[in-house]
């Protein structure tokens, strides 16, 4: 008769020498290489079976480097080998850990240790819960009850009980097994506050134990500790505020009712007798000495009422909203801007006032939910009027930037988050935009005209600087009407005295304060936006304010080219003065003109357009001229015109969407403009023009069509200089024979960037019509497009077939099947009349996508599949041809399919591989049947997790299913258990996100 198992014993040789590894690995003695030794001997020793008779000798070794190992080991045995742990022993276990807690309790063993060995407690009751049936069902209470009356303190209790429901709350238990442990911890609840009450009530109690009551009660808050339970706790809570000089217990504190009003059943408004009130109260009559203690030095208690008072201001929103007369709120009100202007520089002195920026968005939306906005001759309004203009002052006075002399010393990042929390301060300007509307704008120019007079003479321009920034911040909620504050604001008053040299900060602030009030200016007189024109066009002679130059006078011309054309011949002497700005942001000035350009008549334009154009195409003339002998010079300088030629191109695009345009236009004079294009476009000066930059673009590419920075100026010149018809300028190519080119170019090197325009170019061959959208191509595009595919899916198919080029470069293949999407949409048929050998080698390639662990990889194949087979056995024109396609290549598809949902392909492919079988099955539905049987019950199915049962399961589910969200469903549940997440809160919560 064979003996019962027990736990491994081990010799005192084998322990002391494991032992001495240990204290030779901390020992400080050894070098780096012995210590990589050290380390991968113990864990070695950590994976035997043997390793369990280690934890209750090391646990009562002298050394505790040794002690910390010991627990360490038990609990790591348990996540990681339990497996392998006889079952029969798990009673036995669970005796000894408990044993050597208290053991380890009682000869007062550092913290880490009895943190590790509650850790590993924690992890046996979720294995032993977990069973069926349960063996260790009402776990808690049996822990504490046992530690308890083997003398184990207080204080080791309370952290026992934080760490158990820490250990719950991160494990992944569903359905029974979680709640037969969340009553584990629902019995505990008694003694759980009767121990914590004692803990933070009792006057002879250690910081310690209440620093560790603390603790537990917050963290078994974030679990769920029930409202009856917490409610009573709240009056002791409150009353460890009041104790100032005591930091660990206000902090504690703090903490606690920060989580109950933000986690606990108490969060989101509710409790306001027991909860809102009393720390109102509490507020008023401590909250002044605290943040005054704070400016006197006790930072870290000061930080903490903070943070309260933001927990408090979005628990409690609502009710803040409804009682603004009440003196309690007032105070509060005036504690929270007494924060947000903190004094000191925010990332310099101070990190408070940050964070009560998000409360003024919550109470500006609080204040327009209630009734008091419907009596604006109200107090409450009063009120809430006073408040957030203090709030406009307060920001605009910690928006300012610190004089020259004492910025020199902050570093890059300390600019960086101030410049963050200047742009976050404009959110809670908008907000008391929402509350004041004008009077905003009022307080703010008015503030701006004095503090102009005040410093014009000193050049200290850091405060009017602020009241710009904050005057740009509320642009968003200002209405494009009418308003005397802006004229003033943009007119001599403000604008006009502004420096025009020096004093970049506030010239730069000036220039995009400029750019965002652009579509204000549609509404003006022109005479307030020339002027504008003219401050930005000035700061062109100031090289460090180009950038900012450039991106104002791009807006203001975009949002008023209809205004500004009647003034075109202003801009001449900007464009003669294009030699002067920067090749960085010339381009933005030529997009600027060209916008400007655009608003007029097509008759009217040629002669502009040609004078913008023509020096750009002459310049790159020349220097492709020059490319034979000075290929690097003439290669830069190709860069810049083609950026030059994009800008171009980009502003003479209507900002209008013709789609969109044709819902509120007549079809006629849709027509009629789209025709009165074509007619101009015909002008022999811009068929010159056009043939002139396509023979540029034609250069190019034969030249540098591998050089990357060229094939980026590249596309971006194509993507802005072709268009549907609807949407052609007078610059505007036709798509074929830059798609030849672009064939030519792939074949030389197949990029992302030669596929996408492809991709582009051949959905702008297959154009919707002006009258119906409908899809209407021709015999020359089919022809061409004849060409194009087998071109493209040859070199494409050349590269990618090469070993390992797919997995290492996913832009290129998502880029070729986004390619052939298209190609399937518009021209379908042109896919079928591929060669046999190429129609073969297109679906092998995207059956061989399938199996790749890149997310955008795979459902680019996907989605290549699906929407080729719509377009063909769907087609009644195309259904027999598409049968045959995908009958030949189906076993195939379908193989890869399920191998992929079986556990080949990434979780967040699943969706896309469903939707795919789901229209597989529905087209094939008999060929699908006899697929899936062969290959889910084949031997080379070889997913060990993915049982008989789950099978026929997910079989019957996917065939049986008329609607793709029953397959889906199907192939996700067959998925979580091919990866053995079934059962599990992760596999549960994460397939909800997908």
């Amino acid at each position: 008769m064979e003996s019962p198992p027990s736990l491994p014993v081990l010799a005192i040789s084998d322990i002391q020498q494991a032992a001495a590894l240990i204290e030779r690995l901390y020992s400080g003695l050894s070098a780096p290489e012995e210590q990589q030794l050290l380390q991968r001997q113990l864990f070695e020793l950590q994976k035997r079976p043997e390793a369990w008779g280690l934890v209750a000798p090391f646990l009562s070794h002298d050394n505790p480097n040794v002690q910390f190992f010991g627990a360490h080991t038990a609990q790591v045995k348990i996540a990681r080998d339990w497996d392998l742990f006889p079952p029969a022993l798990a009673i036995s276990l669970r005796d000894l850990l408990l044993d050597l807690t208290w053991q380890s309790s009682a000869r007062g063993r550092s913290k880490v240790v009895l943190r590790k060995l509650f850790v590993a407690l924690s992890s046996l009751a979720l294995k032993l819960t977990a069973s069926d049936p349960p063996q260790w069902p009402d776990w808690v209470l049996f822990s504490v009850t046992a530690l308890s009356s083997r003398g184990a303190s207080s204080e080791h209790i309370l952290d026992f009980l934080t760490i158990a429901i820490e250990e719950f709350v991160s494990s992944d238990l569903l359905g029974p097994h979680k709640f037969r442990m969340d009553q584990a911890f629902r019995n505990t609840i008694p003694i759980l506050t009767q121990a914590i009450t004692t803990s933070i009530t009792a006057h002879n109690v250690d910081s310690a134990e209440r620093r560790s009551a603390l603790r537990c009660l917050e963290a078994w808050i974030g679990w769920g500790l029930p409202a009856n339970d917490v409610t009573p706790l709240i009056p002791s809570l409150i009353s460890l505020l009041s104790d100032h000089s005591n930091l660990g217990s206000f902090v504690d504190a703090s903490d606690v009712l920060q989580e109950i009003l933000t986690k606990s059943s108490l969060a989101d408004g509710k409790g306001t007798k027991v909860l809102t009130e009393p720390l109102l109260a509490w507020i008023s009559t401590q909250g002044k000495s605290i943040y005054e203690q704070g400016l006197g030095g006790s930072i870290d208690i000061s930080h903490s009422f903070c943070l309260l008072l933001v927990a408090l201001g979005e628990h409690s929103t609502t009710y803040i909203a409804s009682h603004l007369e009440e003196p309690q709120v007032q105070n509060y009100l005036r504690l929270l801007l007494d924060y947000t202007g903190y004094p000191g520089w925010y990332g310099e002195d101070e990190e408070e006032s940050e964070m009560t920026l998000p409360l003024w968005c919550l109470l500006e939306e609080a204040l327009l939910d209630s009734d008091f906005i419907a009596d604006p001759e109200g107090v409450r309004f009063g009120i809430a009027k006073a408040v957030y203009s203090e709030l406009v002052c307060v920001l605009k006075r910690k928006c300012v930037w610190p004089k020259a002399a004492e910025l020199a010393h902050w570093t890059i990042d300390q600019k960086e988050k101030f410049n963050v929390y200047r742009r976050d301060v404009g959110d809670a300007l908008i907000n008391a935009y929402y509350i004041l509307r004008d009077a905003v704008l009022e307080e703010l120019v008015s503030q701006a005209v004095k503090a102009i007079s005040l410093v014009e003479a000193s050049g200290e321009w850091e405060e009017v600087e602020a009241i710009l920034h904050c005057i740009k911040c509320t642009q968003e909620a200002v209405p494009t009407g009418d308003n005397p504050h802006l004229r003033q604001l943009f007119g001599p008053g403000v604008l006009g005295r502004l420096p025009v040299v020096g004093s970049d900060r506030v010239r730069r602030t000036a220039l995009g304060l400029s750019g965002e009030y652009s579509s204000w200016f549609t509404t003006q007189d022109s005479s307030f936006l020339l002027g504008v024109i003219s401050y930005v066009v000035s700061a062109f002679s100031d090289a460090s304010l180009c950038l900012y130059a450039a991106g104002a006078l791009k807006e203001l011309c975009d949002a008023n080219r209809l205004a500004l054309a009647k003034r075109i011949d202003a801009f001449a002497q900007l464009h003669a003065n294009l030699g002067s700005i920067p090749d960085d942001e010339k381009t933005k000035v030529i997009q600027s003109i060209s916008s400007v350009i655009q608003a007029l008549p097509p008759e009217e334009a040629i002669g502009p357009v040609e004078s913008i154009v023509s020096p750009i195409v002459a310049r790159l003339t020349e220097a492709l001229d020059a490319a034979a002998t000075r290929p690097e010079d003439a290669r830069i300088v190709c860069v810049r015109q083609l950026q030059a030629l994009s800008g171009a191109a980009k502003g003479l695009t209507s900002p209008e969407d013709p789609f969109f345009s044709l819902e509120e236009t007549d079809s006629k004079e849709a027509r009629h403009r789209s025709e009165r294009m074509l007619n101009v476009r015909e002008d022999p000066r811009m068929l010159l023009l056009r043939e002139a930059v396509m023979g540029c673009v034609s250069r190019t590419m034969s030249l540098w069509s591998t050089d990357p920075e060229i094939s980026d100026s590249l596309s971006d010149l194509i993507k802005a200089i072709t268009a549907l018809p609807a949407d052609a300028t007078l610059l505007s190519l036709s798509p074929e024979p830059l798609l030849e080119l672009i064939c030519l170019a792939a074949e030389q090197q197949t990029t992302g960037v030669w596929l996408s325009l492809a991709t582009m170019l051949i959905i702008q061959l297959d154009p919707p019509s002006l009258s119906s959208l409908k899809a209407v191509p021709n015999i020359q595009s089919h022809l061409l497009m004849d060409r194009v595919a087998q071109s493209l899916i040859s070199s494409s198919l050349r590269s990618l077939a090469l070993p390992g080029v797919m997995e290492s470069n996913p832009d290129v293949v998502q880029a070729f099947f986004g390619c052939m999407v298209a190609a399937a949409e518009h021209f379908a048929v042109v896919l079928l009349r591929l060669p046999p050998g190429s129609l073969a080698g297109l679906m092998q390639c995207a059956i061989r996508a399938l199996s790749l662990q890149e997310r955008y990889s795979l459902v680019s194949a996907c989605r290549f599949l699906r929407v080729f087979a719509r377009h063909t056995i769907s087609s009644s024109d195309l259904s027999e041809q598409g049968r045959v396609v995908f009958v030949e290549h189906g076993h195939a598809i379908m193989e890869a399919l399920l191998h992929a949902i079986g556990g080949i392909a990434p979780r967040s492919t699943i969706q896309n591989l469903a939707e795919l079988l789901s229209l597989m099955v529905s087209k094939l539905p008999g060929e699908c049947r006899l697929w899936m049987q062969e290959i889910l019950f084949s031997p080379q199915f070889t997913h060990p997790r993915a049982t008989l049962p789950a099978k026929e399961k997910f079989m019957k589910s996917a065939l049986s299913s008329r609607s793709s969200k029953k397959t889906s469903e199907a192939a996700h549940d067959f998925a979580l258990v091919a990866r053995g997440l079934e059962g599990t809160s992760f596999g549960y919560t994460s397939g909800l996100n997908m």
